[in-house]
């Protein structure tokens, strides 16, 4: 499915507002895209964007999947992460022909990457203090987008003990609660770099020499079983949140990824300027998913302070 020039117009828009807020959230973040767009000198590629959400009452992931499909998006393979109590979807973009050089949200449209958290299978407090703000929500699960695009929550701010209690349980279900729909990381596609950044690894060596720390969780670099999919991230940056009871603490905000997609097996000998992106290792490993939704936890935090 294609779409619309107006329509292509707006939804660009949408996530350029999701981005901003993002990057004025998340300075790690934004400074690493400089960074390699410095050295670069090219247009950075998206590879996906990730979002997080709570699967209850219709806040999970068709909250959020929801303008994704209404603009072409195509739902593909579920993934399920049992330790985490998380089960995620992936969709692909519609093909929508470019002029070249183009990169950012004006550039290829990312894969959308959404999880959400299986509210019941948590202990009965969680599920409570969970289901309490969904529900002052009202109707904001139908404007996730939106919210997404905002920057705001869609229920009131929570009480700290109620973040606290989350934090213990899941640190996921904690992140949700103060960050709601907002962008909880983009995905650099390092193959479509210019520079001898396109190898992950010497992007990985690039940024750690650059004084940004990398999420070791599993070893820096995740691989999948194929050995095609490689990817890692950087540590979330932390912000200060003022929960409604008026303590001020610092919580857990967005990271930044970085993917390389190699060539699959029967197109290994195409012509290195023939290739295209899908003839590359397309989708998502559980393996290498759950050890980046790690940059977020307390451990990779306190990591990135010590």
């Amino acid at each position: 499915m294609s779409m619309l020039q107006g329509a292509q117009s707006f939804f660009r828009s949408a996530l350029a507002s999701m981005e901003r807020v993002y990057l004025n959230r998340n300075p790690t973040a934004k400074a690493i895209l400089e960074l390699v767009q410095s050295v670069d000198n090219d247009n950075i590629c998206y590879d996906h964007f990730a979002f997080r959400t709570f699967g209850v009452d219709g806040y999970g992931i068709d909250s959020m999947a929801k303008i994704f499909i209404d603009f072409g998006y195509t739902p593909r393979e579920e993934l399920r992460f049992p330790a985490k109590k998380l089960k995620a979807l992936w969709f692909s973009p519609p093909s929508i022909p470019l002029p070249d050089g183009s990169g950012g949200v004006n550039g290829p449209l990312p894969r959308i990457f959404i999880s959400e958290l299986l509210v019941d299978q948590m202990s009965t407090q969680t599920q409570e203090i969970i289901r309490k703000y969904t529900g002052i929500s009202g109707s904001g699960n139908k404007h996730a987008a939106l919210a997404s695009a905002l920057g705001s929550l869609t229920w009131e701010k929570p009480l700290y003990s109620e973040f606290q209690q989350l934090a213990r349980e899941s640190e996921y279900a904690a992140w949700t609660l103060v960050n709601g729909y907002a962008l909880n990381h983009v995905t650099i596609s390092t193959h479509r770099l210019k520079s001898h950044l396109r190898s992950i690894n010497s992007l990985n060596q690039f940024i750690e020499g650059s004084g940004f720390k990398l999420n070791s969780e599993g070893g820096l670099l995740k691989v999948s079983p194929d050995g095609l999919l490689l990817q890692s991230s950087t540590v979330a940056d932390s912000a200060p949140f003022e929960f409604s009871d008026g303590i001020t603490e610092s919580v857990p905000s967005s990271y930044i990824e970085f993917a390389e997609r190699l060539v699959l097996p029967q197109f290994k000998s195409m012509p290195e300027r023939e290739v295209k992106e899908f003839h590359r290792r397309d989708g998502f490993e559980v393996g290498n998913a759950d050890k980046i939704f790690e940059s977020t936890s307390k451990e990779q935090l306190t990591r990135r302070a010590a």
